[in-house]
This record gives C-alpha cells, sequence and structure tokens, in this order.
C-alpha cells in the first residue's frame, strides 16, 4: 500500500531510462530472426516470368525463416542484432522513458482518477514520433543489413557489419541518408507505440476491474498479448512502406512507394502475418 499512496515510482527518470531498454534488447535479440524474415517478406516483390507470375522466394514467416537458414545459415537470422540492440536502447529507452511525464503534462499535475485513453494515445503517439526520430539511423542500418540475402559468388556485400555501414552511408550518402525512411518510419512507431502503449495500458486497467484480476504477472501477459497484437495489425502497411524506402532507394518518397506497394504488391502489406 505504500506505492499506492506515493502515487509515483521510486525509480527516477533517469534509472527509468537506463533499465527500460533491457528488456528491450532481451526481446531483441529472441526475436530478430523473425523480424528479419518479415523484412525479406516486406522487400520481397512481384516478379513476372514467362507468361506469368514467378513464384515467390519467400513463403510465410516460418517459410521464409527456413529458407534464410537453408541458403545462408542460422546466423543469418541474426543479421542487424547490433543495430537492433543500438535501436532498443535508444528508442526503447526514449520512448518508455517519455511515456508517464507526457501523459502526466496532457492530463495535468491536479489530474485525479483513470487517464482516459484519448490521452494515453496521444502520449504514446508524442513519445513514438520523438523516439524514433532519434533513433531512425539505427533502424535503417538494421534494415539494410537484414535486406542483404546469399550473393553470387565474387560479389562484395555493401556492408562487413553495423559500423561499416553507418560509416559507408555517412562517407558515400551523406548524413542525411541516415534519415531515409523517417516520414513513414514516424507514423508507424507512432502509430505502434500508440497502440502498445496505450492500449496496453487500457486492457491491464480494464482486465484488473474483472473480479479475481489483480495487478501480478498474469495480467500483464494478458495485457501485454493484447496490445502486441492490435499494434501489429494497426501498424503492417506503413512497416512495409518504411522497411521498402529503407531498404530500396528507388522510391521517390513515402508517397511514391506506397503507391508502387499497392498497385504491384497488393498482397503484400500483411504478408509477414501468416506464419506458413
Amino acid at each position: 500500500m505504500v506505492a499506492d499512496s506515493k502515487g509515483k515510482s521510486d525509480i527516477s527518470f533517469a534509472g527509468t531510462f537506463a533499465a527500460s531498454p533491457f528488456a528491450a534488447c532481451f526481446a531483441e535479440i529472441c526475436t530478430i530472426p523473425l523480424d528479419t524474415a518479415k523484412v525479406r517478406l516486406q522487400l520481397q516483390k512481384s516478379a513476372v516470368a514467362g507468361d506469368g507470375m514467378a513464384l515467390p522466394k519467400y513463403k510465410g514467416m516460418l517459410g521464409t525463416v527456413s529458407t534464410i537458414a537453408r541458403e545462408e545459415g542460422l546466423a543469418a537470422l541474426w543479421k542487424g542484432i547490433v543495430p537492433g540492440l543500438h535501436r532498443q536502447r535508444v528508442y526503447g529507452g526514449l520512448r518508455i522513458w517519455l511515456y508517464e511525464p507526457v501523459k502526466n503534462l496532457y492530463v495535468g499535475s491536479d489530474f485525479v482518477g483513470d487517464v482516459p485513453l484519448t490521452k494515453k494515445i496521444l502520449a504514446a503517439l508524442t513519445t513514438g514520433a520523438i523516439g524514433i526520430t532519434v533513433a531512425n539511423p539505427t533502424d535503417l542500418v538494421k534494415v539494410r543489413l537484414q535486406a542483404e540475402g546469399k550473393l553470387p559468388a565474387g560479389v562484395p556485400r555493401r556492408y562487413s557489419g553495423a559500423l561499416n555501414a553507418y560509416s559507408t552511408i555517412l562517407r558515400q550518402e551523406g548524413v542525411g541518408a541516415l534519415w531515409t525512411g523517417i516520414g513513414p518510419n514516424i507514423a508507424r512507431n507512432a502509430i505502434i507505440n500508440a497502440a502498445e502503449l496505450a492500449s496496453y495500458d487500457q486492457v491491464k486497467e480494464t482486465i484488473l476491474k474483472v473480479p479475481g484480476f489483480t495487478d501480478n504477472v498474469v495480467t500483464h501477459l494478458f495485457a501485454g498479448l493484447g496490445a502486441g497484437f492490435f499494434a501489429v495489425c494497426i501498424g503492417s502497411p506503413v512497416d512495409v512502406v518504411k522497411s521498402r524506402m529503407m531498404g530500396d532507394s528507388t522510391y521517390k518518397n513515402t508517397l511514391d512507394c506506397f503507391i508502387k506497394t499497392l498497385k504491384n504488391d497488393v498482397c503484400l502489406p500483411f504478408n509477414f502475418l501468416f506464419l506458413s
């Protein structure tokens, strides 16, 4: 009951910023094989062969994981893990650290009671946009490394690793290139962050009103599952556009990428949702 009387966590903002990304980094290590498969599916385009459409190289999430492991080795599934961890440290830290103070800023210091869902969504949109604006270079490098498949013999890789990718992009494309895809990335992460944090907050709040439920691991698990599912469904189309802009320099801008994807690959914005 001491915690309730205080109403606030004893952990400082600096402590929250330092601690919050560790869980995100652990999740990144565990899930990056699926994320690599997701990026390959998102970057895969419909191809014409002969009189009809060529069969896609990657089919479904599990099929893509299997193909990458068979052709490139298991280690290929963890491509992009270094910039992925960079991203979680920066983006994960900022969005989680800022959520509570931004939410309190929107409702006011004298507010009492349950925070309205609209304020939770607004706070999550704000923190997601701020976090990814700072972390966009790490996301770009992660996608570029994940996009590299098995190359023909004698063809050198563009990047030897994460640090080489940062320096190569800076040297060859300029500082601004590190923020390629920033528009859809802000939209994607603001939407997903709002869906994750706001829906998690709301689902947990709703569950706690059900007799028999308390603020324990089970409640957090149900809230997390609901938030994750909702966030993926909402953010999927924007995520495809973001990955394509970062992995393919042929698109002029966000609108151009969206229109071409919708026109040529109408089924792809949601194809990574299927497991086989």
